[in-house]
């Protein structure tokens, strides 16, 4: 299985790998880009993962493609060397590899998808060679797993053109969703006045900076009558080499202090361990993720595991996995936002009534019924 330690993915590998290891499955993990913290190699070595490691850059990277083929040689050797009976890969560039095993791309974003969310227009043409490299990996695949409905139609539209031309329409779609374990996500007996939100604040996607200003409007700047106060979680800087657009004011310059004009109201955690984030999502009353694109929203569901009320962007993907389970706004409207929470602060009983609602839709999604799923895709095209 290929992964890298940036993101969701790096969480998702390993909730997959442990829900596999009761059927037997042994799991050798290939990481590119930013090599694993300490923690990560830790987290990976206390599940049996066996671990190998490059700094080899992204396929969304700044000038990748020599990486990108040093990595589909790299992947090549290592699959000669362990024989594995299937290759599992979180990225769509090396599905094109030749391997000998039959090869399951689980598809968890994408750059073209998220320019058209986010920026509301079509990837420029500079991103050509990464349509090209994911149209190439998507045919080379024997399946494609997504988590949601959503994203598999987001793969069909961006890269649909691209497969008809090379003259393939690429496997369909199984959906399979994310997974966390409900037990590292318990609810606290008694929420505080907190708004929580949690991501990279370098990608424009999550929206971060919205949930900052939000919340100064719906609460004021810090009058000790309006005790509601939010916590960002999340780093602030992208790794080196990335090569997605990004506001230039997210860096962790414009996140220290108040961001938003807060004055208090507003405080940056910084990154957190998982366990440390789970203890802050355990006592926050409000989950807010106004994201502009999530394929499936990983945070979210660790915050509706610990009963949050979830404050959601208004998407395809957050409605398909969450329903009546949260309240949806529009992403880039604070004020539609700023209601949302002030409604929230002022009734006890609607507010756990949704975080409850939140939690028992969470618990739907086991890293059990995620096993399954991948387990059926891979007989499936085995």
């Amino acid at each position: 299985m290929t992964a890298d330690a940036v993101g969701g993915v790096w969480a998702y590998a390993l909730e997959l790998a442990r829900a596999l290891a009761p059927h037997g499955a042994e799991v050798h993990l290939a990481t590119m880009g930013p090599r694993p913290t300490a923690a990560q190699r830790a987290a990976a070595a206390a599940l049996g993962v066996t671990l190998h490691e490059s700094d080899l850059a992204l396929e969304w990277m700044d000038a990748p493609w020599d990486d990108v083929a040093r990595a589909g040689d790299w992947l090549l050797g290592l699959e000669r060397a362990l024989a594995p009976d299937l290759v599992h890969l979180n990225g769509y560039a090396h599905g094109a590899c030749p391997f000998r095993a039959p090869t399951v791309v689980a598809a968890h974003s994408d750059v073209c998808s998220w320019w058209r969310a986010v920026r509301g227009e079509e990837a420029p043409a500079g991103w050509d060679d990464y349509r090209d490299a994911v149209a190439r990996g998507l045919a080379g695949a024997d399946a494609v797993v997504a988590p949601t409905r959503a994203v598999a139609d987001d793969l069909a539209r961006a890269f649909g053109p691209r497969l008809a031309a090379l003259g393939a329409s690429g496997p369909a779609a199984h959906v399979v969703p994310n997974a966390r374990r409900a037990a590292e996500y318990p609810p606290a007996a008694r929420k505080t006045s907190a708004v929580l939100t949690a991501g990279r604040l370098w990608d424009d996607a999550k929206n971060v900076r919205t949930v900052a200003d939000a919340v100064v409007r719906a609460f004021g700047r810090g009058e000790a009558d309006r005790p509601w106060v939010a916590y960002v979680v999340g780093d602030a800087d992208p790794p080196d080499g990335s090569g997605a657009a990004r506001d230039a004011d997210t860096g962790a310059d414009a996140w220290r202090g108040t961001p938003g004009g807060g004055e208090g109201r507003v405080t940056w955690l910084g990154p957190l361990a998982p366990d440390a984030l789970a203890a802050w999502m355990a006592r926050a009353a409000v989950y807010a993720l106004p994201a502009r694109y999530e394929p499936f929203g990983l945070s979210a569901l660790e915050a509706g595991l610990a009963g949050c009320a979830l404050v959601l962007g208004d998407l395809p993907s957050l409605r398909e996995v969450w329903g009546d389970a949260a309240l949806f706004v529009a992403p880039d409207d604070a004020g539609q936002l700023a209601l949302a929470l002030r409604t929230l602060a002022a009734d006890d009983d609607y507010r756990a009534a949704l975080g409850a609602r939140a939690r028992a839709r969470a618990l739907a999604y086991t890293p059990e019924r995620m096993a399954d799923g991948y387990l059926r895709a891979y007989a499936a095209d085995a």
